[in-house]
C-alpha cells in the first residue's frame, strides 16, 4: 500500500534516521513480497566462448599465484557481488598440467562438476580421486583439499559454492596448509570402496550433514539415469532426473547444495515449471534450449545457464541430452521455505 508523503511525516522519518530508525510502512512493500521478487536474472556462458580466455589466464598467472585460477559466473542482475544466484558462488577453474592448486580449507563447502580434461586429481582430508568428465566431486565444510594435474592436457571443471550463505550469517574461516599439497595416507578412492556400494563400515556414525562420499562417478549415474529413461520413467517437466545422495542418510551430499542430472531425450518439449531454489545447470551431452520465463536460451556441451528463483522454465532438445544442475534446495528444505509449482 502506498502512503501519502506529508511534510510532517518527511520531517518524522528524518528524526527516526538520527536514531537509527526506519518506518516499516515505508518498507513493507519491498520487504514481504507476494512471490519471490529477486534481482538475479536469468544467463547463459557459451563454453566455446569462455575457453580461450580460460586458457588465456592460464598464460597469465599460475594456479599457484591464483591459489584458485577461476573466472568467476557472475549473475548480469547482481555484479559485481561474485555470484551466480543469491545464494551460491560458480565459476570455471582451470588447472594446466604439472600444475597445483594449493591445499586450503574453508567453512563454505563446495562442488566441483568435471568438465573437461583427463588427470587432474582433487584430494579431500587425504585421499584423492581421479577426476574424469562429468564426475560430481564434493569438499565439504572445513575440509583440507587441493587439485593436481598428472596428465598432459588442461582440465576445467565448474566451481559451486555456498559462499554467499556462510558470508550472509558472517560465518567465514579460512585456513592455507603448511604444505603445497596433502599427503595421500590412503589408497585412491577408498571412500567409493567404504561408501559407494550400498554399504557402509561397520562402525560408521552419522556425523553432520555431509556424504562420506565425495566423488560420484558420472559413468554408473548416466547408466542409470539410461535404464529409467528405458522403462518409461520420463516424467513432462524434468524427463529422467535424480538427485546425488549421501549413502549414509539419504539426504543430499551436503546441507546446504542440492546436485541433480538429469536425462531428456531427443525431441523432448518439457512443461514448464519452477521453484523457489535458483538453479544452476551445467549441459553434459546433448543440444536444445531452454525457455527461461520469456527468453529462449540455446545450449550445447559444456554450456552454463542459470533460472532465477521462481522464474518459469521449461527444457526442450534436439538430440538426447544429459544436465547437471545444483541449488540451494537443501538448505531451503531445512526452513522450510522451499516450493515448487508444475
Amino acid at each position: 500500500m502506498k502512503h501519502e508523503s506529508t511534510p510532517e511525516r518527511q520531517a518524522f522519518y528524518g528524526v527516526l534516521d538520527s536514531h537509527d530508525l526506519a518506518p516499516l510502512w515505508e518498507a513493507m512493500a519491498t520487504l514481504v513480497t507476494p512471490q519471490p521478487q529477486s534481482a538475479c536474472v536469468a544467463a547463459s556462458w557459451h563454453y566455446e566462448r569462455l575457453r580461450p580466455l580460460l586458457l588465456e589466464a592460464g598464460a597469465l598467472i599460475t594456479a599457484e599465484e591464483a591459489e584458485r585460477r577461476v573466472l568467476v559466473l557472475e549473475n548480469p542482475g547482481i555484479r559485481g557481488r561474485s555470484q551466480i544466484t543469491n545464494s551460491l558462488y560458480a565459476g570455471l577453474q582451470l588447472i594446466l598440467p604439472g600444475e597445483v592448486a594449493p591445499a586450503h580449507r574453508h567453512a563454505a563447502a563446495a562442488l566441483r562438476f568435471i568438465v573437461e580434461g583427463e588427470g587432474a586429481y582433487t584430494a579431500v582430508d587425504g585421499e584423492r580421486v581421479t577426476m574424469h568428465p562429468g564426475d560430481f566431486v564434493i569438499t565439504p565444510s572445513w575440509t583440507w583439499h587441493d587439485h593436481g594435474n598428472l596428465g598432459s592436457e588442461p582440465v576445467v571443471w565448474l566451481d559451486g559454492l555456498d559462499v554467499p550463505i556462510v558470508n550472509l550469517f558472517d560465518t567465514s574461516f579460512a585456513e592455507r596448509s603448511a604444505t603445497k599439497s596433502q599427503f595421500a595416507d590412503c589408497a585412491e578412492d577408498l571412500a567409493a570402496s567404504r561408501y559407494g556400494s550400498n554399504m557402509l563400515p561397520l562402525d560408521y556414525e552419522v556425523h553432520g550433514g555431509n556424504s562420506p562420499l565425495f566423488a560420484y562417478r558420472y559413468a554408473p549415474s548416466r547408466a542409470a539415469l539410461e535404464r529409467l529413461a528405458r522403462s518409461g520413467q520420463i516424467d513432462p517437466v524434468h524427463g529422467t532426473k535424480l538427485q546425488y545422495a549421501n549413502p549414509a542418510t539419504g539426504g543430499y551430499p551436503m546441507p546446504t547444495i542440492g546436485a541433480f542430472l538429469q536425462l531428456l531425450p531427443a525431441g523432448f518439449n518439457g512443461a514448464i515449471y519452477r521453484s523457489t531454489d535458483a538453479t544452476v545447470f551445467n549441459v553434459v551431452e546433448g543440444d536444445g534450449f531452454s525457455m527461461i520465463g520469456e527468453e529462449r536460451f540455446d545450449w550445447r556441451p559444456r554450456d552454463v545457464f542459470v533460472v532465477p528463483s521462481w522464474v518459469p522454465v521449461s527444457h526442450h532438445t534436439n538430440s538426447e541430452s544429459v544436465l547437471f544442475s545444483f541449488s540451494d534446495r537443501p538448505a531451503q528444505k531445512a526452513l522450510g521455505l522451499w516450493r515448487e509449482h508444475a
